[in-house]
């Protein structure tokens, strides 16, 4: 199969993900790019930062439609509703953004103010996640955050009052100090406030981190197992399905933004430290984005960038960086997403999304399949459960 070109790369799912990078405070655990907030609300003019960010990312995918729309961060929710809603109008004005579109706000329940949510509804926000990660005040203060229990509880009731049925709890487990029954009450009293989504997932110590060059005392590797295998049982018996490492959704939930990270599709990444993923149409290549982490380097380029004529543009590296992904890494950086899904992936997506063709993997496939790691479905590969444990050894086969 050729590579993906004119037409093909139209056909390939289009999201944008929008970073907002300012917290009250950094959690000890966090290696997102992320900064405190040095005083009471961020910068609005960020939000013209932004735009003209994407401005110059539609150049690069002319006549495409947006499917959906992600706020990370950072703590998305210390913007104001009003903000949002002109960031949205803003979008819509100048690209094709779907009616329905899923559009995903990451909140902390520490900064939600009570009645905000119902803004957020109207601002156009219809699916929102929030990081919970526990309800044991002890884990919550060991982990640095700035809520409470009771926060998460006030903060599902105000999403509920908005109308926001569509919502995600992130938890972890495996937390400092934390028994397995301790992690085993987060998940039933996450399932009790009937989210649609469970972000379930084991803290890591991750570099560049205060865990990671002081790091606090864990689960041991068994104890952590026990975690995660009666966890999903648990989901399981509450109707959550787990369809990915650490994802479990209701019937209908499953997160669209993130499935299409998995599934290999494009994202517009705009904000502070954002990386993005694009199918170039000629001649068919995959162009990587990533733009500068500090948000004052961020804005200024961006200002700088809006005072110069159409003619004195200096094209695509404008607001950052990019890179042109070697063919020869493209089987690696495809099977790094779509073997976290536990449906895996079909041959079709595989040519699709890397322009590859299948049969190209055909003597990788077979050694991890005989390995026992990887089972055959019809036209596709999935992880088998050997290797949805030893995932990154099976993610690993397929490095070049």
């Amino acid at each position: 199969m050729a590579r993906a070109k004119g037409a093909a790369v139209k056909s390939i799912p289009l999201t944008l993900y929008v970073h907002m990078p300012w917290c009250v405070r950094k959690c000890p655990y966090c290696d997102f790019n992320s900064h405190q907030l040095k005083s009471a609300l961020p910068d609005k003019a960020y939000i013209g930062a932004l735009l003209r960010d994407f401005e110059r990312e539609l150049e690069r995918v002319p006549g495409r439609t947006i499917e959906c729309v992600f706020f990370g961060g950072g703590t998305p929710s210390l913007f104001a509703p009003e903000d949002l809603a002109h960031f949205l109008a803003q979008v819509r004005s100048r690209a094709d953004l779907r009616s329905d579109a899923e559009i995903t706000l990451e909140a902390n329940p520490g900064t939600i103010e009570r009645g905000r949510f119902a803004g957020y509804a109207e601002a156009g926000i219809n699916r929102v996640s929030l990081g919970a990660q526990s309800f044991d005040p002890r884990s919550l203060q060991r982990l640095g955050r700035i809520h409470s229990p009771e926060d998460t509880e006030r903060a599902v009731g105000e999403l509920q009052a908005a109308g926001i049925r569509n919502f995600n709890l992130d938890m972890m487990y495996a937390l400092p100090g934390q028994s397995v029954e301790e992690a085993l009450q987060d998940v039933r009293h996450a399932c009790s406030l009937g989210p649609a989504h469970i972000s379930f997932y084991q803290l890591t110590l991750e570099a560049g981190t205060v865990f990671y060059s002081r790091p606090p005392s864990l689960p041991d590797e068994e104890t952590a197992w026990r975690m995660q295998t009666e966890g999903q049982e648990l989901l399981a018996k509450a109707g959550y399905e787990q369809y990915e490492v650490s994802a479990y959704a209701r019937s209908g939930t499953r997160c669209q933004h993130n499935l299409n990270y998995w599934l290999f599709g494009d994202y517009i990444g705009i904000g502070a430290g954002a990386h993005g993923k694009l199918s170039l149409s000629v001649p068919g290549q995959i162009l990587r984005t990533v733009k500068p982490k500090q948000p004052g380097e961020y804005q200024a380029l961006a200002m700088r960038d809006s005072h110069r004529g159409d003619d004195d543009r200096s094209g695509t590296q404008a607001l950052g960086e990019c890179h042109v992904v070697a063919a020869r890494d493209l089987p690696f950086e495809f099977m790094l997403n779509a073997l976290r899904l536990n449906e895996g992936f079909s041959d079709d997506c595989f040519e699709q999304r890397t322009g590859l063709p299948a049969d190209s993997l055909a003597a990788k496939i077979e050694e991890v399949r005989q390995r026992g790691l990887l089972d055959v479905h019809p036209g596709g590969w999935q992880p088998s459960e050997l290797g949805r444990r030893f995932l990154n050894d099976l993610q690993a086969a397929f490095l070049p």
